[in-house]
């Protein structure tokens, strides 16, 4: 699963690649919650095992999404 975290006064957005088996529900609560506090960071782990955090009062908007499978040849999907 791809989360894409847009920070305010940033240029650029950050993506994290989570591990597949984690619940779109579960994060889309994590992020909820942590967005109500204005002291909190959000903390995600990627596929590997490296740790991202972004504090609570920079987070601009927060995509969530499945990542895009990749395709091989002409017209696979």
């Amino acid at each position: 699963m791809d989360v894409r975290i847009g920070i305010i006064e940033s240029p650029r957005e950050l993506d994290v690649e989570l591990p597949d088996d984690t619940s779109q529900e579960e994060i889309l609560q994590r992020i909820e919650s942590t967005i109500g506090l204005a002291e909190a960071v959000l903390w995600l782990t990627d596929k590997r095992g490296r740790r991202v955090g972004v504090p609570a009062a920079r987070i601009a908007y927060v995509e969530i999404g499945a990542p895009e499978r990749a395709s091989v040849g002409f017209g696979a999907t």
